[in-house]
């Protein structure tokens, strides 16, 4: 294994310690990918700088000129307090000529825009919720063309939210006060879908242009009842003391119809390319009781805690976390950026 100097990008506020020794779980929750990540890279021999990142790119462009990086390993999940801007970062890093992990640019940006990756889906034919867009700061217009029950959320946010039970409707004035309930809480777009019944399925995938995609990851919603068990609302998402509760948790999909990995996998891969994707990414999936799937979200860059789906998946298929990481440094060190073709 190569030994390399790793910048790694983090958000100014999760800069994590040297040593999570005498920090509450809750606290760790905090920052767990962004220590994960640089301790088991400094484990493995790679030197390692922690760079926190607030709004100003001189910071990145001072760490690369200063310290000569051989890669950066990206974890920002927002730059300027805007969930989008992250995918300007990863372009100075494409002008400064420089290596780094996960998705490029336009992949992050089309997979974000929940709008434009379901036109492109809808292009290739890759089943999809129907949608309607309703977009902040002008009058309101009910969808008719769409069926109840409709699920609302924000056309950009990601890890949930604005998410909550609330978020499937099953009647005109519902609908009109989750829109506005978007609009105002998240100042954002407001994407209203058909809501589909089914499991929930997370599939992971690694690689460029040759890809990879790791065992079919199932949400088990545990004790909830009724259509609670059926949202990924931010609590059943991140609070560990609901998820206890309830025996909420994530694991291999079971008790799957014949095939079914084969055919997602090979779903996943048609998303994945359709969207221009790169590095690493986490699909989500619906499946109905009939055994069709629809394509509820791609994320750029998911969380690669030890403990979320990502690298749990990864583990299923008997890639282990240093290996993981090694392997997403490897694709971000030979992606064929335009720099490179240039």
């Amino acid at each position: 294994m190569k030994r390399r100097r790793v910048l790694v990008l983090v958000h100014e506020t999760l800069v994590p310690p040297e040593d999570s020794s005498g920090f509450t779980e809750q606290q760790i929750d905090d920052w767990r990918t962004e220590y994960d990540v640089m301790s088991s890279l400094r484990a493995m021999g790679h030197e390692v700088q922690v760079l926190g990142m607030g709004d100003n790119l001189a910071d990145l462009r001072n760490a690369i000129a200063d310290w000569k990086p051989e890669i950066t390993f990206n974890l920002l999940e927002e730059f300027q307090g805007i969930v989008t801007h992250d995918q300007y970062v990863v372009a100075f890093l494409e002008l400064m000529k420089m290596p780094y992990t996960g998705c490029n640019p336009r992949g992050m940006m089309i997979s974000r825009d929940k709008v434009l990756s379901k036109q492109i889906l809808s292009y290739h034919r890759i089943p999809t919720a129907r949608y309607a867009l309703l977009p902040r700061n002008r009058r309101y217009r009910e969808p008719r063309r769409l069926a109840f029950p409709l699920f609302v959320k924000s056309a950009t946010e990601d890890a949930s939210l604005g998410i909550s039970q609330a978020s499937i409707v099953y009647d005109a004035p519902k609908l009109r006060e989750r829109v506005e309930f978007i609009h105002e809480q998240t100042r954002s777009d407001a994407l209203v879908e058909e809501y589909i019944e089914g499991r929930e399925i997370y599939v992971s995938v690694l690689g460029n242009e040759r890809l990879t995609t790791f065992p079919l990851w199932e949400l088990n919603f545990g004790t909830l009842p009724g259509a609670m068990a059926g949202i990924a609302t931010r609590k059943v998402k991140w609070d560990r003391k609901y998820q206890q509760k309830h025996g909420i948790d994530t694991g291999p999909a079971r008790d799957l119809p014949a095939g079914t990995e084969q055919r997602v996998a090979q779903l996943v891969r048609r998303i994945y390319r359709a969207l221009c994707m790169s590095g690493y990414a986490r699909i989500d999936l619906r499946m109905k009781p009939d055994g069709s799937v629809y394509v509820l979200e791609s994320n750029a860059n998911p969380n690669l805690a030890q403990t979320e789906d990502f690298a749990t998946s990864a583990l299923a298929a008997s890639v282990g976390y240093d290996e993981l990481l090694e392997r997403i440094m490897k694709l971000g060190s030979s992606y064929e950026a335009a720099w490179r073709q240039g």
